[in-house]
């Protein structure tokens, strides 16, 4: 690493302003998802993601011959996996509350660990059995208070439901990014995966698409800008800091949906969501510490 990566502090500054923009995306994607088709919005997502995207791949030197390949078909199916992953997102987020659909995407690494068990013949260890029994006993708690209640309507059902196959779908997106940036430059792998996103989104016209008023578009370009920024500015923390000291500011990201939910959107915390909140996360963080101890073996 060069002397010039090796900034801590403004890695740490980096990593809670991506789970901040994070935050700015999914808080203008639930303001219209009740209007907005959530197809139209992956795909206005994605579009304007691109702009930031292609300004930083060319500043870094990457843009277009940093785009080559060697294998179309990764790119192909981790492209679709991650854009199938970033509709259940969009859809979970537009039938639960902004803070539980965010907790959910916290499931992705408890999903990666047993995807690394079955895929790629990893070794089963007690930090990794550990988070996912952590992580799937607060998904129990979040769901089951309200599986009896009348109040449970079939919008909140598929909220879970989407929201454990974005789960699913990142997990397996992850594994395929860990194989293809063994040879693959990461500006591409970023690149290919909004072009399927963007044609994922274009595709879902014949289900339904809108012209959004002007409030509605400016809600789809920043969301759009936000993501984009936000992948650049974790891009550049994992270059400045090791991904050991910014994995505590990764949780801390569960704020601003919390309190969106309290502050802009009058919704909430319900006892549920408390107590699962801990043992989501800290299933995830048993994940992630099982990772760093397999990346110092090897």
């Amino acid at each position: 690493m060069s002397a010039v990566s090796e900034n801590p502090p403004f890695g740490i500054a980096l990593r809670i302003l991506s789970g901040c923009l994070f935050a700015g995306m999914s808080i203008c994607i639930k303001a219209i998802s009740t209007e907005v088709p959530v197809g139209e919005i992956v795909f206005f997502r994605s579009a304007f993601a691109l702009i930031p995207l292609v300004i930083f791949l060319w500043i870094r030197g990457e843009f277009p011959h940093g785009l080559s390949t060697r294998r179309p078909l990764g790119h192909l199916l981790r492209s679709s996996l991650g854009a199938a992953a970033m509709f259940a997102s969009f859809a979970s987020i537009a039938r639960l509350p902004l803070a539980e659909a965010t907790l959910l995407s916290y499931l992705s690494p408890t999903f990666t660990s047993i995807a690394g068990v079955l895929l790629l013949s990893e070794r089963v260890t007690v930090w990794r059995v550990g988070g996912v029994v952590l992580g799937l006993a607060g998904v129990l708690i979040l769901v089951w208070p309200e599986m009896g209640s009348t109040d449970f309507s079939g919008d909140r059902i598929w909220g879970y439901v989407f929201g454990l196959l974005m789960g699913v779908l990142t997990a397996f997106a992850l594994i395929m990014v860990r194989s293809l940036s063994r040879t693959e430059n990461p500006g591409a792998i970023a690149f290919y995966f909004v072009i399927a996103s963007m044609l994922g989104g274009i595709a879902s016209i014949p289900f339904g698409w809108m012209a959004p008023d002007m409030y509605q578009l400016i809600m789809l370009v920043l969301a759009g800008l936000f993501g984009g920024f936000a992948h650049i500015a974790m891009t550049l923390a994992f270059r400045h800091a090791e991904a050991s000291l910014l994995a505590p500011f990764e949780y801390l990201a569960i704020t601003w949906p919390i309190l969106a939910d309290l502050l802009l959107f009058d919704v909430p915390l319900s006892h549920a969501f408390l107590s699962a909140l801990p043992l989501v996360l800290g299933g995830a963080a048993m994940a992630a510490v099982d990772g760093r101890r397999r990346r110092v073996e090897s």
